[in-house]
């Protein structure tokens, strides 16, 4: 039995939750995400939660339904609060930049900048007195981690001094340099 998957998922009073077969749809203050469950997974809608359960016990069954409990509960943060990310970027003279609202461009050290066409969905902000903080923020927790993870893998952060981009709270393994 899954631990997870066996908690019904409460739905708060400011979200609207719409079973309609296999897929869920949540309405709420920040917009309206759905979800597709996989068909080993039955799902019920009560007064105040949304409950999952295998169709029958296989072991994709019992994979899948924790899985699909949290993309539900995910669904409901999503629409009520949103996700955000903070990425940092640490080296001299390395910084960022918007252009329109669709295009991040970094200066990260190379011999060119490095360009990121931000999806819709997504909002990105440039913050910081040098241009060094990133935010990434939405609705959709899956999309705002590939964004943030895609900014993040333009310059990973080296162990000998550190520079590169990070997640902000990120602990960098720092390594010695060279000894004569």
């Amino acid at each position: 039995m899954s631990r997870i998957g066996k908690k019904p998922v409460p739905v708060p009073a400011a979200v609207t939750a719409t079973v309609n077969g296999q897929t869920v749809t949540m309405k709420g203050a920040k917009g309206e995400l759905s979800f597709t469950l996989p068909e080993e997974i039955k799902i019920e809608k009560t007064a105040d939660s949304i409950e999952l359960s295998m169709v029958e016990d296989t072991k994709r069954a019992r994979s899948m339904w924790g899985m699909s409990r949290s993309m539900v509960e995910n669904l409901i943060v999503g629409v009520t609060e949103g996700y955000t990310h903070t990425l940092e970027i640490h080296g001299v003279g390395f910084k960022a930049a918007l252009k329109g609202k669709d295009k991040l461009t970094l200066s990260i050290g190379f011999s060119h900048e490095v360009e990121h066409t931000i999806p819709a969905g997504v909002e990105v902000k440039v913050a910081g007195a040098k241009q060094e903080l990133v935010t990434v923020s939405g609705i959709d927790k899956q999309l705002v981690g590939q964004v943030a993870a895609e900014i993040r893998a333009s310059r990973k952060p080296e162990p000998y001094q550190g520079k590169g981009v990070r997640y902000k709270g990120e602990h960098v393994f720092r390594k010695e340099g060279k000894k004569k």
